[in-house]
């Protein structure tokens, strides 16, 4: 390994700086043992993760933080890079965090997203708030906002389609789960500027497509993923 993998710790997270020169393949495998030896240290604490000292795909950005998470009890609350603005709206979001010991590590965002904040996670998420146009939430999970979806919601992001996402006003700029992309209009106030009433709604795939319904008793009954 040596050397090609350094963990250096940061107020809310840890930066990982990466050897440039290793095949990729080896890098992973480097980082994947380094995660394991230093979980004891770090055991589950909730992070931010910034990869430094390399050129990286976005797959590969995926592929090492699968290695961080299979290795390490870390809880992983999203990547970040080098621009500070971006930075700093990420760790705001850190902060604000509350992650559930259950089962299926569901996390938990207490606030409204706004000004082009993003979340991207490996878990399934509820936002209690509004998530406004403009802003982002990536969930290799499923997605659920107590509050308005306005921006962009993509669930399901490691390509499975078995997800779905709800929101008390389901209104997004843009909508995706799995491989597929929801291709409805974002719904507008009337011409005296009144909205329809809203009311909770679900997006999930069904016969290949993704659907929004109003959630009601009979759609819970014969919901199947």
């Amino acid at each position: 390994m040596k050397n090609s993998v350094i963990l250096k710790s940061f107020s809310g997270g840890i930066c990982v700086i990466l050897d440039d020169t290793i095949p990729f393949e080896e890098l992973l495998n480097d980082i994947a043992s380094k995660f394991k030896e230093a979980d004891n240290f770090f055991r589950d604490a909730a992070v931010a993760i910034s990869l430094e000292g390399r050129e990286l795909t976005e797959i590969q950005e995926r592929e090492i933080l699968d290695a961080i998470t299979q290795n390490s009890r870390l809880n992983v609350l999203c990547l970040i890079g080098k621009d500070e603005e971006k930075n700093a709206n990420f760790l705001g979001i850190q902060n604000s965090m509350v992650f559930q010991k259950d089962e299926n590590c569901g996390q938990f965002y207490r606030g409204t997203l706004k000004d082009g904040q993003s979340i991207e996670t490996e878990h399934s998420i509820v936002i209690l708030g509004d998530v406004c146009a403009g802003c982002n939430i990536y969930s290799s999970k499923d997605i659920v906002v107590i509050g308005s979806l306005t921006g962009a919601a993509y669930a399901g992001a490691g390509g499975n389609n078995n997800h779905f996402i709800v929101a008390l006003d389901m209104n997004p700029s843009s909508l995706q789960i799995g491989d597929l992309v929801y291709n409805g209009q974002p719904q507008k106030s009337s011409r005296w500027g009144i909205k329809p009433k809203t009311v909770p709604k679900i997006a999930y795939i069904y016969n290949g497509k993704i659907q929004i319904q109003p959630i009601t008793n009979e759609l819970l009954d014969n919901f199947t993923l």
